[in-house]
């Protein structure tokens, strides 16, 4: 199966996230955050939720659900940036034992496992 990931992931990363060797998650927060922002008409969101969504199912990703337990881990977030999205991300990954997989310079200063791209 094809990958149509972005041109700056490297190739360790592309090769991870199309691999069927382990479990593969994308959160509801990303689909929100999309969708929020799309509608605002920002220029660096022109894609569409529905659509990554289908696609990413299609590939073998796990939708991760926001819980309540989720949402209550905030407070156990340094404040080193206030995005909700980020944030709320980041409460995921701790609640669940996951690495976040980002480019996103402020969410790399968090304590957590990450593989940066």
């Amino acid at each position: 199966m094809g990958c149509s990931c972005p041109r700056h992931l490297d190739k360790q990363t592309v090769t991870l996230l199309t691999s069927n060797a382990h479990e593969k998650w994308f959160s509801v927060v990303s689909l929100w955050e999309i969708g929020v922002k799309r509608g605002m008409n920002r220029p660096d969101f022109i894609f569409d939720a529905r659509e990554l969504r289908t696609q990413l199912l299609r590939r073998g990703f796990s939708e991760l659900a926001l819980s309540g337990e989720d949402m209550l881990a905030i407070d156990r977030l340094p404040a080193l940036h206030r995005d909700l999205f980020d944030r709320l991300l980041l409460c995921q990954a701790l609640v669940k034992g996951l690495t976040v997989v980002t480019g996103d310079e402020l969410m790399l200063q968090y304590p957590f496992p990450f593989r940066p791209v």
